[in-house]
């Protein structure tokens, strides 16, 4: 229902302040899914400025930009091979990507994450944790990924807890592969990938990063 989407957009305001610009993306045969975009100055602080020392841009890569879809958790995800959708009960989410910015134009991501925000409604996908999700073509321009792996939630933005029967929303991040990842992934499963990639210390909001070492 419409009116869970005011409930999760007060709590990403709560957790990452506010947006500094959104986008809406409409699909035939699904409710509009709008893609909020949030910038993280996370890096270290730099060493205090001198007095009338003009302001300096942030380099690149200093600053993290999140991509959280918003429409996604109107209504509950239902599996494709139930009989009756229920329109109360289900997992609810949301999507969040988080990259590094100013290295690449990954403001282009915005479509590709309204696509995968808007496949349950359109294909009847359940997203959950460990799911792989294919776009069929880069996340942006040049990217190397063309997929991408759900994370578990509740690190970045806590859950909005919903009225019963209704489940919470929960903000699931994605984490991007490169085709020999997903590929790996394939094989060996989520968990397998995202130890090696714990492993060889993969910086995954790197929108430059080569493959993890698989062999």
């Amino acid at each position: 229902m419409a009116d869970v989407l005011p409930l999760v957009e007060r709590r990403l305001r709560e957790a990452l302040g506010e947006p500094d610009a959104r986008a809406a993306v409409t699909f035939l045969g699904a409710d509009r899914v709008e893609v909020l975009r949030f910038l993280d100055h996370v890096e270290p602080e730099r060493e205090p400025e001198r007095e009338n020392e003009p302001e300096r841009e942030p380099e690149p890569g200093r600053v993290v930009v999140r991509y959280v879809t918003l429409g996604m958790s109107a209504a509950p995800m239902t599996d494709p091979a139930a009989a009756l959708a229920d329109p109360e009960r289900g997992p609810r989410a949301e999507l969040v990507l988080s990259v590094r910015a100013g290295l690449a134009d990954t403001d282009k991501a915005l479509r590709p994450l309204a696509v995968l925000a808007a496949s349950p409604q359109v294909e009847g996908v359940v997203v959950a944790p460990g799911a792989s999700l294919d776009l069929g073509e880069p996340l942006w321009p040049g990217a190397p990924y063309t997929s991408v792996l759900v994370a578990e939630p509740g690190g970045l933005v806590a859950d909005v807890e919903l009225p019963e029967p209704r489940e919470p929303v929960r903000f699931m991040p994605l984490l991007p592969m490169t085709p020999n990842e997903a590929a790996w992934k394939r094989v060996h499963g989520a968990a397998a990938l995202e130890e090696r990639w714990l492993r060889h210390g993969t910086d995954l909001r790197d929108p430059l990063r080569a493959s993890v070492p698989l062999g």
